[in-house]
């Protein structure tokens, strides 16, 4: 009887193993130094478009999209190349208009499904690669929603930002390269599950900057706070915020080695205090085999660890998911502080990404709500024959200027009123505009 028991739970198990799906995402895509001019040789891998040196995308297929069950696990690889300090990686869901072979990444709504930290990876010691492992359940539930997927075809993107300096004179084999990391991206889901409908995803921020220093990243000059008001014309069910942030500034007394209390509110409402960072960091030791990282030769104490990292190279970056309950139609206000931080030389920052999801009693799929204020900041004469004058009502500027495929052609700050640019290349870019009000983002046209 035992033995019959015992035989009926392996086969329950393997039932359900059997049951499972592994969609290949992304396979062998390298990424290469965040900071050059785009490397295109050898091209990316069938179906796979890239977008910059640190970030590719691919559209889930029609026959991938029905094979989304009621779970959803999201598992990153990444191996060494040729940089051996820890950055920030992502994974992102685009939602791209239907039937479009290619798209610009900021003129599509986004959100953030996943973070992790690479590792300080010498690629000549094992283990050179190391995984990442995130639930993403509500994703399915996305996925299988009608009125996103007839309307929308979702774009997987992995962005994995690397730099080779430091690899090219302190790993052997690294000289003269610019490779710096090898990124694998698979979803395993269960049995196909029917579609969905009247679910409600809001995208709020995307890898926006939050720090205290920088008129856009704060709601005040000074202060390390950040909020944003949204309007649902539904009132919503099982609603949650998805919050992901991660400190980083790495100057003496900056953040990146300290652990500050987060504050989340809805409406003045406390819904979330949080601290960042692990319990101990000594799990991810193994993937660190670089001497140059933070670990040291000899484990450190949880106490140790606590007391001065608040993440783990090698680690996830915690999705916060914030349970709201029914929310009423109409204005809400999220809000997220953190009043102790402390960016040390202006330097360093906590990247936000937030979207909320819920279920309606009507069809509700995407709602376009706009993240910053709009505004048009005067550029005349546009079109143009290179040479372009901006009216900033605003110091404290930056502008941004890239191309139609969103790779960056300049980026300058200003604190003046009027601003002379001039671009050599004749095209259509696209200008971005960062002032207290918000952003301004508008086409620029080259003759």
């Amino acid at each position: 009887m035992k033995y019959k028991l015992l035989l009926l739970c392996f086969v329950a198990v393997m039932l359900q193993a059997s049951a499972q799906t592994t969609i290949s995402v992304m396979e062998n895509v390298i990424y290469y130094d965040g900071y050059a001019v785009i490397v295109s040789s050898p091209p990316p891998p069938p179906g796979v478009i890239q977008h910059r040196n640190d970030l590719f995308a691919r559209k889930l297929t029609g026959a991938e999209l029905s094979s989304i069950g009621t779970t959803l696990q999201m598992n990153v690889v990444i191996k060494a190349l040729c940089d051996n300090y820890d950055r920030i990686g992502n994974v992102n869901m685009a939602l791209v208009p239907s039937g479009l072979s290619t798209y610009i990444p900021d003129s599509v709504q986004r959100i953030e499904l996943g973070r992790f930290i690479t590792p300080f990876m010498n690629k000549n010691i094992q283990p050179d690669t190391v995984p990442y492992t995130f639930n993403i359940d509500n994703v399915a539930i996305l996925l299988r929603d009608t009125g996103i997927t007839n309307n929308y075809d979702p774009w997987i993107e992995l962005q994995v930002f690397g730099v080779p300096y430091a690899a090219q004179t302190q790993v052997a084999g690294c000289a003269g390269r610019n490779d710096v990391f090898i990124g694998n991206l698979y979803f395993v889901t269960n049995t196909p599950a029917p579609p969905q409908n009247s679910n409600v995803l809001l995208p709020l921020f995307f890898q926006n900057d939050f720090n205290n220093y920088q008129v856009w990243a704060t709601d005040l000059l000074g202060t390390t706070v950040k909020s944003i008001t949204f309007n649902l014309p539904d009132a919503l069910t099982d609603a949650s915020f998805f919050l992901i942030t991660s400190n980083h500034g790495a100057n003496s007394g900056g953040e990146e080695y300290n652990r500050r209390y987060h504050y989340v509110y809805l409406d003045n409402a406390l819904k979330l205090t949080y601290r960042p960072g692990r319990t101990s960091c000594e799990p991810f030791r193994q993937y660190n085999t670089q001497a140059n990282g933070i670990y040291g030769p000899t484990p450190r104490t949880d106490t140790e660890w606590q007391s001065f990292s608040n993440w783990c190279p090698g680690d996830v970056i915690d999705i916060r998911q914030i349970n709201l309950g029914s929310l009423a139609a109409g204005n809400h206000t999220f809000l997220i502080r953190v009043p102790t931080a402390v960016f040390t030389g202006a330097q360093g920052n906590f990247p936000l990404s937030l979207y909320l999801q819920g279920k309606s009693s009507g069809i509700v799929s995407i709602l376009n709500e706009n993240t910053e204020k709009d505004f048009l900041v005067p550029v005349y004469p546009n079109p143009g024959r290179g040479k372009f004058s901006l009216d900033l009502s605003m110091e404290n500027t930056e502008i941004v200027i890239t191309d139609l495929l969103g790779i960056q052609v300049l980026k300058t700050q200003t604190t003046e009123k009027t601003l002379n640019l001039e671009i050599g290349k004749s095209g259509v870019y696209i200008l971005y505009v960062k002032t207290g009000r918000g952003i301004s983002k508008q086409k620029l046209i080259v003759n």
